[in-house]
């Protein structure tokens, strides 16, 4: 899942030099922390809601549950 946010990520933003993304558990939840350029987050969370979806249908095809924090 890790590589699946970056590459969207990567895609949707201004500035994907600045994309840096990590994975961890937190419980028997996988949690992915999604870091973008301050200026690529204010876009009315369009990306963010972009990105959540996308993660959580892969997500449901895994019979994972995800979650997408973004700073």
């Amino acid at each position: 899942m890790k590589e699946l946010v970056e590459v969207i990520a990567k895609a949707l933003v201004d500035n994907p030099e600045e994309v840096v993304v990590t994975e961890s558990m937190k419980g028997e939840d996988t949690l992915i922390e999604l870091k973008v350029s301050p200026a690529d987050i204010g876009k009315q969370g369009r990306i963010a809601k972009a990105i959540r979806s996308v993660v959580k249908a892969a997500a449901s095809k895994e019979d994972k549950k995800v979650i997408v924090e973004i700073q």
